[in-house]
Formats: C-alpha cells, structure tokens, sequence
C-alpha cells in the first residue's frame, strides 16, 4: 500500500501519531520536497523518525513515479507531504497512477494542516475565501498576470483571495544546460513584499481597481510554527514589510469583510488607524 502522509507545516512534531506509526513501520520512507517545505531539514526529520528519507524532487514524483511505486502492491511505502496530501494536484496525479497501476496499488491518505486552513489564524473567515491563486517570480522578460483575473472574480463577490507565492528548489540553471551542464540554482522562496510589489505592477497596467495601493491584504509567514508573523496593511505596506524567514503567503481581503473579521484582523495592522479608515471607506461589507 502506497500512505500519503500530510506532515503538517511547521516541523518534525507536526506528523499525526498514526502517520508516525506507518512511517516507523514502511518498507521505504519518501519525502516530497518541491511544491512546499518544512522548516526543519531533512536530518532532524530523521532523527525523530527514526528512519532514512528518500528525498523525492519534482522529476522523481513526475517521471520517475515507478521507482516510487515498486513493489507497493506487496510491501509499505510511505510518501510524505508538507501540510495535506491533496492541496496540491500532483499528489492526486500520483494516486490515480495507483489506481491505474497493473495491479492496482491500494492507497491510503492521512490528512494534516496546510495553509488552506490554517490561514485562519489571520482572522478571516474561511467561509469567505474564493479561489486560491499562485505568484510567480516575475522575471525581465516573463511577467504572467493570468493570476489577476481569477483575483477579479472574487473581488466581484466580496471573497477574500488566497494567494500562494513562488518557491525555486532544485531548479535547472538554463544558461549552465545550454552549455551541456547540469548545475541547480539556490532555493528561492517568495516573500510577501515580493508578492505585493508584483500584485502592485500588475494593477498598474491593468488599471481595474483590483489590487490597488489601498488595497487591505494580510502577509502570514511560517503559520503554524512557534515563530509565525502575521502582518495586515495595504498592499503598499506590505510591499515594503520583513515577514523574516520563509514560507510565506498573502491574503488580499475582500470587501464583504465582517466587522468580526475587521475587529480581529486590526490587531495585526502596521498602521491601525489607517487599516480602519479604509475598512469603514472601502469595505464593511459593501460588495
């Protein structure tokens, strides 16, 4: 049987008790370690585990999925995600390869906490988020603004907008490959002032009021751990904010925002008096 472990988002203690069971017990331990991270390395992973990881990069989940699956219709094999298993869409590609399997391999997933939930911690209400998008570094020449009209769609309905940001590991260096090398770049992870900057420059083109410098956002980094930050402003405030380490995320609030939503979320602001002069002018429900 193939387990989908969720790790949970911040370290080694986040693991379900059962989950460390099947862990202790697999016949192979993998980690997936491209679409998020945790915020301890891979030996403390195993020392509180007890176990060797197999570190799982993006082409092994992707290409190489049948090294992963060898023998899983015989014997144990743990794969572990940080936060829940199915928040992001390649792990239910890789349990659909299972099913489609010949045999099939029976699969098994323990759910944990992921950003989807715990974003709660802001204040807002997880009842009014709309579609959650994705922020990508923005290159000289690449500038992808697809995100801006999902983001518009929720804005329409009052929604609040979960925006999940770029992190780089184990990405190619492309000038290295044209010269016939194969050399990864450091790891890169987004920050919330990136975010905001970009989410600003795109505004600035498309020019619908979307995503203004007025615009109330919450900046959230490392949720869960006993060092998480949560920061409420403007867009321009953010812009500008030290969030600390990674992994970070944004919510840009929507105007349906309760007055409960706006009592708890002030608490975070940079400038409260100014996040409550555009809440009462902008938003308290007036989409």
């Amino acid at each position: 049987m193939l387990y989908i472990i969720g790790l949970g988002l911040a370290d080694e203690r986040d693991v379900s008790v059962k989950g460390l069971e099947i862990i202790r017990k697999a016949e192979r331990v993998y980690l997936e370690a491209y679409t998020a991270v945790l915020l301890v390395d891979q030996a403390q992973l195993e020392s509180y585990y007890g176990r060797s990881v197999i570190l799982a990069d993006r082409e092994k989940v992707e290409s190489q999925s049948d090294e992963i699956l060898s023998g899983a219709h015989e014997e144990d094999i743990a794969f572990l995600v940080v936060g829940d298993p199915f928040s992001a869409t390649t792990h239910t590609d890789l349990a659909l390869r299972c099913r489609q399997h010949d045999p099939p391999i029976q699969t098994r997933t323990l759910p944990n906490a992921s950003i989807l939930t715990a974003v709660g911690a802001t204040g807002l209400s997880l009842y009014s988020f709309g579609q959650t998008v994705s922020m990508v570094f923005f290159t000289e020449n690449w500038k992808p603004s697809s995100f801006y009209d999902r983001v518009a769609e929720n804005v329409s309905l009052g929604l609040h907008t979960l925006v999940l940001l770029d992190i780089k590991v184990k990405e190619p260096d492309l000038v290295a490959m044209a010269r016939g090398k194969i050399v990864y770049e450091p790891p890169r992870f987004m920050t919330v002032a990136q975010c905001a900057s970009q989410m600003l420059e795109v505004e600035e083109e498309r020019q619908q009021g979307i995503c203004g410098k007025e615009s109330l956002a919450v900046g959230v980094a490392r949720l869960g751990s006993e060092d998480q930050v949560i920061v409420a402003g403007t867009l321009e405030e953010l812009a500008v904010a030290d969030l600390g380490k990674p992994l970070h995320s944004l919510v840009l609030c929507g105007k349906k925002m309760h007055e409960m939503e706006w009592e708890y979320v002030r608490g975070f602001a940079v400038d409260e008096g100014k996040f409550d002069r555009l809440w009462k002018a902008n938003y308290a429900g007036k989409a």
